[in-house]
């Protein structure tokens, strides 16, 4: 059984200066009651790794109008002008990393991997300072794991020992994310008894889980 904590009690234990794995697509199944924590305890110089920095007032884009990011690893920026003006301003560090080479960098912290091996970037500024190798007379670049101090997930329902189902889109970085933090920490939209929850449905095990947020009011 796992003791749901209030969300004031999840975000006190991000400090200033932690990496979160954060999930979502464009805000799309990220978890949003403990990122508005996150926001009004004031925590600073986070990295924030995610598919995406959403739009200003939503999901990530919180964190980033509030200035408590100061560096992002992420797919794209291009639906949140606040993350570009501090990119270009130096205000934010922006690290863009193709989608598919970004899930696989986390999912390899996740499975101990040392890296993986991708053409993408072959022959652009994107390889540069990188590692190459061939195999089978073709050129790979060898891109790097991403670890996170913490993955913070939203998921549909969780049970009483944290296994995790997602709906839809939200599968989306989650289930890869709760592999690669230290410190996971879920917020479900309902909790429900174990048995609930078809083990087909459960995309993350409660052993990976280290926190539950209470259920939203």
């Amino acid at each position: 059984m796992k003791h749901a904590i209030k969300t004031q009690e999840a975000a006190d234990l991000i400090p200033d200066g932690a990496t979160l794995l954060v999930g979502g697509f464009m805000g799309v199944g990220s978890p949003h009651r403990l990122i508005d924590a996150i926001v009004a305890k004031g925590t600073r110089n986070l990295t924030i790794v995610a598919n995406d920095t959403a739009m200003p007032g939503r999901g990530i884009g919180k964190l980033v109008s509030a200035g408590s990011v100061s560096r992002v690893i992420a797919s794209h920026i291009g639906l949140n002008p606040e993350t570009q003006q501090k990119m270009i301003s130096g205000e934010i560090d922006v690290e863009l990393v193709p989608q598919g080479t970004l899930v696989e960098r986390i999912r390899a912290a996740g499975v101990g991997l040392g890296g993986i091996l991708t053409p993408t970037g072959i022959g652009t500024l994107v390889e540069e300072g990188k590692q190459k190798f061939t195999v089978d007379g073709k050129d790979y670049l060898l891109e790097t794991p991403i670890h996170g101090d913490f993955a913070l997930l939203a998921a549909y329902r969780a049970d009483y020992v944290g296994n995790l189902e997602y709906s839809l889109t939200a599968h989306n970085f989650n289930p890869t994310m709760a592999l690669a933090g230290k410190t996971v920490i879920a917020e479900p939209h309902t909790i429900v008894p174990v048995g609930v929850i078809s083990p087909d449905s459960v995309k993350t095990p409660g052993i990976l889980v280290d926190h539950l947020l209470e259920r939203a009011a």
